[in-house]
């Protein structure tokens, strides 16, 4: 699984737990928390109405007194009160008084006159001084719908010590249900609202985080394959600072590898200049006509500029490579390229019986660093002069591919062996010359390799049809 949904799913729960629990608590306490308001409410109005009952109860008319007769033409009252969205057009109370024996005197309903109720709860608890309520069914049976009974003592007028009877303020729940059904409902729908929002903001930072640590992941994925990457964007959290340590990390680490990298490119690039003012030197110190004394000297010169133009243009490729992009980079005509590429070997090619012969066409042009491509043509050059035979041809030539200029390297030499072919570009790796049976640094081709990658292309190697090897770079 993804880290990014791992986070996202981390997150959602935890959301997600807490808001089911807290709505819970929240749906299950609005029913008993409404119904708790409205027995509060039914013992304020019991107690005044069993103030108001008192007189006519001790009098002894209280089934047809002032006392019910203004209760019925309450009852009897269109409230047209809209009441939180519900209308409510009647009152849903129900009075029911017992003498002081729990004995029904009167009965708004005038359902249960003469009925014992002394053993129901909200009576037998009032007549013994205690606070008496209690929750029955509307109907026998009935396990949805209940009436709430809240009990008032009522007292004799003269002696508020004397108990002469109860009454009993009812009102059915259902009265409430539509109440506690709507605040269930937005209490959910607004718990709907509450995760919906909390997934978003979650997502929002996950794809936040992700995408800091999305880029991490691209950059470590680039400087481990070797490929130019510029370092994280800065960032003021632990991810920038993450980032900052890496590409401190990457140019320390490069920075040594850099070292022993192009020492030895250096190496190899000195051999060349350096057997070819040995040579020269020999021969100087032999009785030597004037002109070939004067070639000799010359050419000792022209070699000291090479390897200091070689070391000077390494330095620079080594800087180069640190910041993964060419510091130098301007429109090259491909023929004087390549004829500069062949005039280099030219000595060497006829001294080993090979030819070389240049093929481009005047109109075809390149970007990038000349001094580099240069460099890395002779190293091809030298390669294929190596296991060429005497008395062939090496073809050095150019064309254009689509969007791409092919510089190509041809020979009709030994070829390369299918082992060979997956690692010639190893550092280090290289086969026994034909001739002399030697192997060379094996630094050449890895060469030519950072060249084309600094230039934005590649480098291939393959076998030619009828004998040989052909080797292409590929600029764009």
């Amino acid at each position: 699984m993804r880290l990014g949904l791992k986070l996202f799913l981390g997150f959602f729960l935890i959301v997600g737990i807490a808001a089911f629990f807290v709505m819970r608590v929240f749906v299950n306490e609005v029913k008993p928390g409404v119904r708790q308001a409205m027995e509060a409410t039914l013992v304020d109005a019991a107690n005044v109405l069993a103030e108001m009952a008192a007189p006519d109860l001790k009098a002894g008319h209280i089934d047809n007194g002032p006392f019910v007769a203004n209760l019925a033409r309450a009852q009897r009252r269109d409230p047209k009160a809209m009441v939180w969205r519900f209308p409510k057009r009647s009152l849903d109370y129900r009075v029911t008084i017992t003498d002081a024996r729990g004995i029904v005197v009167y009965d708004s309903t005038g359902q249960d006159i003469g009925r014992d109720n002394s053993r129901w709860n909200d009576v037998y608890r009032t007549l013994r001084g205690e606070y008496g309520a209690r929750s029955s069914p509307e109907t026998p049976g009935d396990e949805v719908h209940s009436v709430m009974h809240v009990a008032a003592p009522i007292h004799d007028p003269a002696d508020a010590t004397r108990l002469i009877g109860v009454l009993t303020l009812a009102q059915p729940n259902r009265s409430i249900d539509p109440f506690i059904a709507a605040s269930q409902r937005a209490i959910l729908q607004r718990s709907a609202w509450l995760i919906g929002i909390s997934a978003l903001i979650g997502l929002l930072m996950t794809a936040w985080l992700m995408h800091g640590v999305n880029r991490l992941n691209r950059y470590a994925q680039a400087v481990s394959a070797g490929e130019p990457v510029a370092p994280p964007k800065p960032r003021r959290d632990e991810i920038g600072d993450l980032g900052r340590a890496l590409e401190t990390m990457r140019r320390k680490l490069e920075g040594k590898a850099y070292v022993e990298q192009y020492v030895q490119s250096l190496t190899h690039e000195m051999k060349s200049p350096l057997a070819a003012i040995r040579g020269a030197a020999e021969l100087l110190q032999e009785p030597l006509p004037e002109a070939d004394r004067v070639h000799f000297a010359r050419s000792i010169q022209g070699q000291e500029q090479r390897l200091t133009e070689t070391i000077d243009k390494l330095l620079a490729l080594a800087e180069v490579e640190q910041h993964g992009w060419l510091q130098t980079r301007e429109r090259i005509a491909v023929a004087p390229l390549l004829q500069a590429a062949a005039d280099a070997v030219a000595v060497r090619a006829q001294a080993a019986g090979v030819g070389v012969d240049v093929e481009a066409g005047a109109d075809l042009e390149v970007q990038g660093d000349a001094y580099l491509l240069r460099q890395a043509l002779n190293n091809l050059l030298e390669n294929a002069l190596a296991f060429s035979t005497e008395g062939s041809r090496i073809t050095l030539g150019a064309v254009r591919e689509g969007d791409a200029v092919v510089l190509r390297v041809a020979d009709r030499g030994s070829g390369v062996p299918d082992y060979a072919l997956e690692r010639v570009f190893e550092r280090f790796y290289s086969l026994a010359r034909p001739a002399t049976g030697q192997r060379s640094s094996g630094l050449g081709l890895s060469f030519v390799q950072e060249v084309a990658r600094l230039h934005g292309g590649r480098v291939t190697l393959v076998n030619r049809e009828g004998g040989g090897a052909v080797a292409g770079v590929w600029l764009r």
